[in-house]
């Protein structure tokens, strides 16, 4: 996955910031696109283009069990977020939706906004393609690397029960 980069590196990004409680009233995700990081930066949607890649500080998506904050962002055009660290209800979220979460500090560190950023799953690495700087990010256990392949957590269960039945 390959976009232009939108650097938000305070830590503790609430899923509250990503969509405010009040614009969770739906799973239309093209609607909850036009809203996101709306706690946070009111101009976020306007810059944001499909395929775009999030990266953020320490904590990120805390505070909420709602998958409405993953949503968002997919619905806005990202693609990926790379942050220091996920809330750990968030990242699972993010995983159980076939949404790209990566832990890789060092790239968050060394990117600004603007930058072409790459995350390359096969490679296990967040490259910035701007300053040509390549950075390792936390692995993916094996089946987190199945439910993201699978395209989340839902298509990861039919395929394992399609499988076991016609067997």
């Amino acid at each position: 996955m390959r976009g232009r980069a939108h650097v938000y590196p305070e830590p503790h990004i609430a899923a509250d910031d990503i969509l405010p409680a009040r614009y969770q009233t739906t799973d239309d995700e093209a609607e909850l696109g036009r809203r996101p990081l709306l706690g946070l930066d009111g101009e976020f949607a306007s810059r944001v283009a499909t395929g775009d890649i999030l990266l953020a500080g320490e904590d990120f998506g805390r505070g909420s069990s709602r998958e409405h904050a993953v949503w968002a962002l997919r619905g806005a055009g990202i693609v990926a977020v790379v942050a220091r660290s996920f809330s750990r209800v968030f990242y699972r979220n993010a995983l159980n939706n076939g949404f790209l979460v990566v832990e890789c500090g060092e790239a968050v560190g060394r990117t600004v906004t603007g930058d072409l950023v790459e995350v390359n799953l096969k490679d296990g690495v967040v490259r910035n393609l701007t300053k040509g700087e390549t950075f390792k990010y936390v692995p993916f256990t094996p089946f987190a690397m199945e439910v993201l392949e699978a395209g989340g957590l839902l298509p990861y269960v039919l395929r394992q029960t399609t499988g076991a039945s016609s067997a």
